[in-house]
């Protein structure tokens, strides 16, 4: 291994050719979300939404699919927000596809791996840019994250002191 500029080791095999690697990750991505097309529909899904049928099992595996990805975008030199973005993707498409019916039709257009491969592409083509715009939606979220914590901690105060006064 030898370090890359950001200082994290990358796989010279890997490193030497991510033309190939990148092209291999697309067919993956576009083999777990859009490999089948829905005939008389411009609609397309994958074996990721095939696999999400079987419960709890099919999602589960399914989601190690995606870390494969996601763990090739790593050693692709990929920055960690945009890594946690690529997370966030799969767990939501994870945590989502559990959820029986509604799970699957979300799984079949919900596409994380296509929206992850979109990331890793736009990384490797401006990073700067890349790594800006990561930042700024995990920034976002966890800013958006806070908001809830708070609002709720806030409700279940007045929530308290509704009970309380109901009861004296």
């Amino acid at each position: 291994m030898r370090a890359a500029p950001s200082g994290r080791a990358t796989n010279p095999v890997v490193a030497s050719n991510p033309g190939a690697q990148l092209e291999r990750l697309r067919g993956l991505a576009r083999f777990l979300d859009t490999a089948i097309p829905l005939p008389g529909t411009r609609f397309r899904f994958g074996f990721d939404a095939i696999i999400g049928l079987v419960p709890f099992i099919g999602d589960a595996l399914s989601a190690l699919f995606s870390v494969y990805i996601i763990s090739q975008a790593a050693r692709l030199g990929v920055p960690r927000s945009t890594l946690t973005r690529m997370i966030g993707n799969v767990g939501i498409d994870t945590l989502i596809g559990e959820i029986p019916i509604l799970g699957d039709i979300f799984d079949a257009g919900f596409k994380s791996n296509i929206k992850n491969l979109a990331l890793l592409e736009s990384h490797l083509q401006q990073p700067a840019a890349a790594r800006t715009q990561s930042r700024l939606v995990v920034g976002g979220v966890i800013l958006a994250l806070l908001v809830l914590v708070v609002a709720l901690f806030v409700l279940g105060v007045l929530v308290a002191q509704y009970i309380l006064r109901s009861l004296s």
